[in-house]
């Protein structure tokens, strides 16, 4: 198979979505060889280890073992670029991390021809600066064609195909008027079960206890809770929609951490004080059922007036954001082609494998664009 038929994949972050992902890889590879494309692994990286033999291919079903057992320590991040940019074929870095020292290196990454993919919030939602330097330096922003290409969809509602519709809407030239959902998985599995449609639900400090049994919840519930996770999505969406959202700190942000438990020591004493300010929650849901309603942690965007918010609102039980189950996201672009049926997109917005999906959906975007 000729050189220019191959392209090297390099992954850093090997965590639930970068295991997940290596995976998915390995199906890709398969598939892809039958297309003539041969896709090899050359090297994989997390904070203290990197595993890399000079652009040999890796084994992707060893290549976790191989760097436990046999990587070195991670050289500086930056040598790694270096490194790669020094690539005989194509690269693309697959950035399964949420490290802002890597989001932050992105212009410089794509400015040397490499591709990143990636489900890295950080580096879209950070300063807009940020924001138009990665674009300025991708061969699909307003970079030359010698730039690497940049793709981020799994930094929206993991799996589901939000930025790309979004995308979609705008470049076919409709006008995106609001857009409204349910963000969070953590925070859509607290509320269905903390105010189901029908009534019950338990104390709202039960719901988060056992929300972060159950996985859903980041080891320190407060990150969660103080609603930046979904400000981040919200500063995303707003920036693909033209509004120059400055941070995910620049627009309100309701948060549910009782202001004087922002500062205890670690998410156990947390949990362990949130049960002091139940009725503060169950006020709220009480006022809420005596109008029939019920309460959902939301993101929305107004296009027309430039507002973006993220917290709490009542909805009628019939809303399609009532009736969400589980961990589901839903998220609803309001526009001008589609009237007063917005367009609906909801599924699994949280999870390894559903995330990993996204990243190997974008990574196929880039070889597709490179092959």
């Amino acid at each position: 198979m000729s050189g220019s038929n191959k392209i090297f994949v390099a992954v850093v972050g090997v965590g639930g979505v970068g295991k997940a992902f290596l995976g998915q890889l390995e199906h890709l590879r398969a598939r892809m060889q039958r297309q003539n494309v041969l896709l090899e692994l050359v090297l994989v990286r997390r904070s203290k280890k990197q595993y890399f033999d000079n652009f040999a291919p890796l084994d992707i079903s060893q290549a976790l073992q191989n760097l436990d057992n046999s990587g070195n320590a991670a050289p500086p991040f930056g040598e790694t670029v270096d490194t790669l940019a020094k690539a005989p074929n194509k690269v693309i870095l697959v950035d399964n991390t949420s490290d802002q020292e890597i989001a932050a290196s992105y212009p410089k990454i794509l400015s040397k021809g490499i591709s990143i993919v990636t489900p890295n919030k950080k580096a879209f939602s950070d300063t807009y600066d940020l924001w138009s330097q990665i674009f300025a330096s991708a061969a699909n922003g307003t970079g030359g064609p010698k730039c690497g290409y940049v793709f981020h969809e799994s930094t929206v509602g993991a799996g589901l195909p939000v930025i790309s519709t979004l995308k979609e809407l705008i470049e076919t030239g409709d006008e995106v008027t609001k857009i409204e959902g349910v963000f969070s998985g953590t925070m859509s599995f607290l509320f269905n079960s903390f105010m189901p449609v029908g009534g019950g639900g338990g104390k709202f400090s039960a719901e988060v206890k056992k929300a972060k049994e159950l996985g859903y919840t980041e080891p320190d519930p407060r990150d969660d809770l103080n609603g930046l996770d979904v400000a981040r999505k919200l500063t995303i969406l707003a920036r693909i929609a033209g509004l120059k959202v400055q941070s995910p700190t620049s627009f309100p942000v309701e948060s549910l951490i009782p202001k004087e438990l922002e500062s205890v020591s670690s998410g156990d004493e947390f949990l362990e004080k949130l049960p002091q300010f139940d009725d503060q929650m169950e006020e709220l849901k009480l006022s809420a059922a005596k109008e029939g309603k019920v309460v959902r942690f939301v993101g929305s965007i107004d296009a027309p007036s430039q507002a973006v918010r993220v917290g709490l609102e009542k909805f009628d039980a019939s809303h399609p954001i009532a009736a969400l189950k589980g961990s589901d996201n839903i998220i609803s672009f309001h526009t001008k082609r589609y009237g007063s049926n917005a367009l609906i997109i909801q599924g699994a917005g949280a999870g390894g494998e559903v995330t990993a999906m996204g990243v190997t959906g974008d990574l196929l975007k880039v070889v597709r664009l490179l092959h």
